[in-house]
């Protein structure tokens, strides 16, 4: 914390980079930064890179400010620091090892009780009509497994929001409907992730769009399977519609396509990592990004590869898998990189909050 206070008094003199994106215009409103407001800050970056690339005090100057790098630092510390329950953050804190572990761990358990519990026969034959997946792992598991885990992360997810807005902006005041508006958009569009317009600086100082749009196909992806999942209960509970459905039908369709977007995103955000200029990243951070992406891409291609084969002797063995990594997303998901869509949301929302009305404590 104390470098970064360092590194935004120097940005806070210059303010060379006030258009890149909201952070700086954040920065500018206040004298004095507050461990809070650094949070704050850190999480209002998208990593566009572009300060990192305009700044005339980025290494090798004695300076050294790498703003990037830093508020990536200062962002995974806020998820462990804001984490509900605590141990599980600090369990998880900079451990792409855990999450992987983790994972591998409940995708084991699955598979290990799928096939211990099913008779042969059921398991790897060919399994048709209505309510096919049940006779594979029955209805009140899945409800039970799938519901105690989303449940539980929307729950910790929840309660680390709170935190992080007790944190940062206890006494913000409150949020006009306008300011929520402003955010809104703000999130739906990734609008900071362009940059001061032109892109981001992933591979060095040229410009690029590819990363917002690989971010919006990832985003957009998870939010159409979350869709078909709410559609396909929708189908079951109201109107008796038992899956596997038709292929044209609503949820398999949004889950087709959004599957789709996952795979993209995610490949293409673990592409975007391997050849991105190492310096303004924090890359004792990596190995955990990586293993969420990966988390992700598993969860949307075994989606994929179950409607591809759900007719066939694999479903079986594929329908236990894509569940078990689904459950490992839902226990990873409030104490992993997935977290940081409600803390930006929320830094989202306090910096529209801002611009709609004075600091309080540090307005320059």
């Amino acid at each position: 914390m104390q470098d970064a206070w360092r590194q935004m008094q120097v940005c806070n003199a210059c303010r060379y980079c006030e258009s890149y994106c909201a952070v700086f215009p954040a920065m500018a409103m206040r004298r004095s930064f507050s461990e809070g407001d650094l949070t704050h800050l850190a999480n209002l970056c998208h990593g566009c890179k572009g300060c990192y690339h305009a700044c005339q005090y980025a290494p090798p100057h004695p300076f050294e400010i790498n703003i990037p790098a830093t508020f990536a630092q200062i962002r995974q510390e806020s998820y462990a620091a804001h984490a509900w329950p605590a141990p599980m953050g600090r369990l998880f804190e900079r451990n792409g090892t855990i999450v992987s572990l983790a994972a591998a761990l409940i995708v084991t358990l699955v598979l290990l009780a799928t096939v211990a519990l099913k008779d042969p026969a059921v398991l790897y034959t060919a399994q048709t009509g209505q309510g096919a997946f049940f006779r594979i792992i029955p209805l009140w598991l899945i409800n039970l497994l799938a519901g105690a885990t989303f449940g539980y992360a929307i729950l910790a997810m929840t309660m680390g929001g709170i935190r992080y807005w007790r944190g940062t902006a206890g006494g913000a005041g409150p949020v006009p409907r306008a300011a929520a508006v402003d955010a809104t958009v703000d999130i739906l569009t990734l609008r900071n992730l362009g940059g001061g317009g032109h892109g981001c600086n992933d591979l060095d100082d040229s410009f690029a769009m590819h990363r917002r749009w690989l971010h919006q196909a990832m985003f957009y992806g998870f939010l159409l399977c979350f869709a078909a999942t709410c559609t396909g209960a929708i189908y079951h509970h109201v109107f008796g519609w038992h899956s596997p459905h038709a292929f044209w039908s609503l949820p398999v369709q949004l889950g087709t396509w959004g599957g789709v977007l996952l795979c993209i995103g995610t490949a293409g955000l673990i592409w975007v990592k391997v050849i991105t200029d190492p310096v303004p990243v924090a890359r004792q951070l990596m190995g955990g990004e990586y293993a969420m992406l990966m988390l992700l891409f598993l969860v949307g291609s075994t989606g994929l590869l179950l409607l591809a084969l759900r007719h066939t002797g694999a479903m079986g063995m594929l329908l236990a898998l894509h569940f078990g990594l689904v459950l490992a997303l839902f226990v990873a998901m409030p104490y992993s990189k997935m977290v940081h869509g409600v803390y930006r949301g929320l830094a989202l929302l306090r910096h529209a909050r801002e611009r709609r009305g004075p600091v309080r404590g540090g307005a320059a």
